[in-house]
């Protein structure tokens, strides 16, 4: 999955305002922003393979350390350990399990949509329920997921400008216009180029999302 994992960001938003939306942007791209970071690095590896699936071109051989079942446990845990010493030390638990689940998120909606590719633990038993396979689904799936979350904040927050409003939901569209480029343009030309793009991408994105927060209350 790829742009519906945004929806939990404004679903979590709209539970808890305290969590600035950038982070959660972040967090519920976590597991893949270090698949970036280790692809690029040697630590982890990826191949082109058109049509290893009808949606998604990459063969995810070997992703232990983020794509593991344990190892997405652990990142979340470390995740709301980090938010809970760094950002809101004096307070609660509650915004920092929030943004562990965000993270855990990750995993959950990448089984319903990966190939047998997720490991349990290591780069062993490894599970997906492949809906990838289902091109239309899986993009209904991706709309369904960024919007309905897009929706909750919407509910639950106030804008203070057009841009509140009208920004955000272009800003939905050109994610899921991009999301439309994964599944249905040209492959990318190598695991390296992937990786970058996507890193890019998380990035940008978090960027965007910050610009936008302030035009909503």
């Amino acid at each position: 999955m790829f742009v519906g994992h945004y929806g939990v960001s404004f679903a979590v938003k709209s539970a808890d305002k305290t969590i600035p939306l950038w982070v959660l942007f972040i967090a519920v791209q976590l597991v893949d922003v270090f698949w970036g970071i280790f692809v690029l690095t040697g630590v982890e590896e990826v191949r082109i393979v058109p049509g290893i699936t009808a949606s998604n071109p990459l063969d995810l051989y070997y992703m232990p350390y983020t794509h593991a079942l344990l190892s997405a446990l652990l990142w979340s845990l470390a995740a709301g350990i980090a938010y809970k010493v760094l950002r809101r030390p004096q307070q609660g638990i509650r915004a920092p399990m929030l943004v562990a689940l965000a993270v855990f998120s990750h995993w959950i909606l990448d089984l319903i949509v990966h190939r047998p590719d997720l490991p349990l633990y290591a780069n062993t038993v490894k599970v997906g329920l492949g809906l990838w396979n289902y091109r239309a689904a899986a993009f209904i799936l991706e709309a369904g997921f960024l919007f309905g979350g897009m929706l909750l904040y919407f509910n639950r927050t106030t804008p203070l400008s057009k841009t509140g409003t009208y920004g955000l939901v272009v800003f939905g569209v050109a994610m899921l216009v991009l999301q439309a480029q994964v599944f249905f343009g040209s492959p990318p030309p190598s695991p390296i180029a992937a990786a970058l793009t996507a890193l890019l991408c998380y990035l940008a994105f978090a960027w965007i999302s910050r610009l936008l927060e302030t035009k909503r209350r």
